[in-house]
């Protein structure tokens, strides 16, 4: 008899099992387009030419394909077969990623804007410089005619970006059905106390997709745009230089094909399965320290899986909206949704920005900030949520034991976060900028600071970055401004010599020359950001151990009916006023600490280049600990309604067992025959004892 209880649960398990990795790989698949499409933002922005607004919009149009369908998918979806909708959609996220790419075919050979020949004669080695009282126009601000104004904005404005935009949305909306139909259908067929632990290797495993993809940005981004087209030779500038692109189209066809093989799976599960340990579940339905849904259900409401009645899609649309008064009338989950907007809103906002802000307050290169939360945080965040996961497994906490854990980390990572705003290295040193000419540290908005007595009988652009570094720590916007008279060699290794503005300054120089590039931050800056990334990594790594037991409280906290529904409208809410606003308002506020703006290639304002170190921390961090705090106080009123809801809960319970036993002791004398057999097996019980 043992033998045929087994023999069915065998493949059930299998197959559940089989689900568990599909959904895995398909998280990673995901996480691992998504953050290439990110990684790629900038070589995109510039090949295209297009400004960061423009940029902004395609970068949100993932967010705009998602809101689209997300609310019928996530309703009629859990009705449906839900294992070959997200078939589906890993096949249109494939197609997605195939159609970005599609514009480099079309496109010609990328040409980039090159100054050299304005500062080299011939083959000859050493130059004069800009440098020169006589010009009529500064370099680089000679005006433009109507004629070349016009084809510049035709080059510029290339309508094949909409490739990219609209294989972007696509994305969104093939990534629709995912996570409300696959989570929904792990945690209806897995056991109770398991479903916290599939849920945290699910998300670690997609924590991974992100390193990966960042990894595969980085080195995508070093090789060049037209490699295999073109003599690589003939490339003056390397992946440091502003102008140039990288391969950003090999990346798309690498994370297709991913996601390609990722759906596979999902085309050959069936639509149900019986629950998982459903013969030990009937036995332990009141073994202590179980996790419960928290919500009292009906247990004739669902048929046996193998038993569900055809379903129309009339019937389903005339339940929808009495299905979602039903679900936003619950306080809980309505605080839940509040809670998670506020969280996404901070840490959306931290991520897009984080790079820039390690680059402005650190020195770090742009590239080697990514490369480290790539391998440093989102491990972090990985062995995190899988902590979460193991500790609800290992301890069968319930709900309010999970709002507990979640709570705790939440705060002890914001303590975390308010002290990386003393780590700190302060401005570099930029002459007209963050100092004066003669070192003394003064910031400056003003663009006429960048004039000085040493560089006025020069003619030079006030509007162009080029920075030059001094041997005495000082850097200069650009070579003319430091006065500098002449220079030798070509290229990455020209120095500028016999620069007026060095000897003005009350700095010690070695001598009165001057080198490409920004002067390097300190030692001790090298060693501050050391101590600012260990920070890092502990606070993610803590606050992604309230992940899991945070996203058990959502899921046992609404009606198992109502689940699909309520995974769907939380992703559709937060993801519409919690994605998309952060990188506006964020960048909106960040723009206003630039001290130095860039110029386009076709004219006017282009991407910051110089920020206020000091400005900039303030606003950022300070917009991230005001949301965290307002998120914080959300999740006290959460863990408030749900402590009175189990205290209402346990009271209801205790009523109801009372009454049966008022009608066991009323009914005594009917039962005879069983009350003298419980007597014995009473007695028989006190005998062992």
């Amino acid at each position: 008899m043992s033998v045929e209880k087994k023999q069915p649960r065998q493949p059930c398990c299998s197959k559940l099992k089989l689900f568990l990795f599909a959904m895995s790989f398909i998280y990673f698949a995901k996480a691992f387009q998504g953050s290439y499409m990110k990684s790629s933002v900038v070589q995109i922005e510039r090949r295209f030419d297009i400004p960061s607004s423009l940029i902004g919009f395609i970068d949100g149009s993932f967010e705009i394909g998602n809101l689209l369908i997300i609310a019928f998918v996530s309703y009629f979806g859990a009705k449906l077969h839900r294992p070959r909708l997200i078939g589906v959609g890993c096949l249109v996220m494939a197609v997605s990623s195939f159609i970005t790419a599609l514009p480099h075919f079309f496109q010609g050979p990328y040409k980039y804007a090159t100054t050299i020949a304005h500062f080299s004669e011939g083959n000859t080695t050493e130059t004069i410089l800009p440098c020169l009282g006589n010009t009529t126009h500064p370099q680089g601000e000679e005006p433009t005619s109507p004629e070349n104004q016009k084809e510049c904005e035709q080059v510029a404005g290339s309508s094949l970006w909409v490739y990219v935009f609209l294989g972007n949305m696509l994305r969104g909306i093939g990534e629709t059905p995912v996570m409300p139909l696959g989570l929904s259908y792990l945690d209806d067929f897995a056991r109770e106390e398991n479903t916290a632990l599939y849920l945290a290797c699910i998300q670690t495993v997609g924590i991974l997709g992100p390193m990966f993809g960042y990894m595969l940005g980085s080195f995508c981004a070093k090789l060049y745009v037209d490699i295999g087209r073109v003599d690589l030779d003939t490339i003056a500038i390397d992946h440091k230089d502003t102008r140039w692109v990288g391969a950003w189209w090999l990346g798309f066809l690498v994370t297709g094909t991913v996601m390609l093989v990722a759906g596979i799976p999902f085309w050959f599960l069936p639509r149900s399965l019986p629950k998982q340990g459903e013969e030990e579940k009937k036995s332990c339905d009141d073994q202590e320290g179980e996790q419960d849904t928290f919500i009292t259900t009906d247990s004739t409401s669902s048929p046996a899986p193998d038993k569900q009645e055809p379903v129309t899609m009339s019937a389903l649309a005339k339940d929808f909206i009495p299905s979602l008064r039903k679900l936003f009338s619950d306080v809980i989950y309505v605080l839940i949704i509040l809670t998670g907007l506020v969280q996404v809103n901070g840490f959306i906002g931290m991520i897009t920005f984080k790079p820039k802000y390690m680059e402005q307050t650190y020195g770090q290169s742009a590239s080697k900030a990514i490369f480290l939360i790539g391998i440093m945080n989102l491990p972090a965040v990985a062995l995190g949520i899988l902590t979460g996961g193991f500790v609800m497994k290992r301890f069968k906490l319930n709900i309010l034991a999970a709002s507990k854990i979640s709570i705790a980390t939440a705060l002890l990572s914001f303590i975390l976060l308010l002290s990386q705003y003393f780590m700190h290295c302060g401005n570099t040193h930029v002459a007209g900028l963050t100092s004066s000419y003669q070192g003394i540290l003064e910031v400056s908005h003003q663009e006429d600071s960048l004039l000085s007595q040493c560089n006025s009988g020069c003619s030079c652009s006030l509007k162009h970055w080029d920075p030059v570094c001094s041997n005495n720590g000082l850097t200069y916007a650009s070579p003319c401004l430091a006065g500098c008279q002449s220079s030798t060699g070509q290229g990455k290794e020209m120095v500028f010599h016999n620069c007026s503005c060095v000897e003005e300054s009350l700095m010690p120089a070695a001598n009165m020359s001057v080198v490409l590039g920004q002067c390097p931050r300190t030692a001790d800056c090298d060693h501050m950001f050391k101590i600012y990334m260990a920070v890092s990594v502990l606070g993610a790594y803590i606050s992604a151990c309230g992940a899991t037991p945070g996203y058990m409280i959502l899921l046992r906290s609404i009606h198992p009916d109502l689940k699909s529904l309520a995974l769907g409208m939380q992703t559709l809410i937060v993801r519409t006023l919690g994605a998309i606003p952060p990188p506006i308002y964020f960048g909106a506020l960040i723009d206003k600490t630039c001290l130095k703006w860039g110029v386009k290639r076709c004219g006017g304002r282009g991407a910051c280049r110089l920020y206020d170190a000091d400005a900039f921390r303030a606003t950022f961090l300070g917009l991230i600990y005001g949301l965290y705090t307002l998120s914080y106080l959300l999740c006290g009123l959460v863990y408030n309604r749900l402590s009175h809801r189990h205290k209402q809960q346990t009271v209801e319970k205790q009523a109801k067992e009372a009454e049966q036993e008022g009608k066991g002791t009323v009914n005594g004398d009917k039962n005879g025959p069983t009350a003298i057999i419980k007597c014995k097996e009473d007695l028989d019980k006190e005998t062992t004892i």
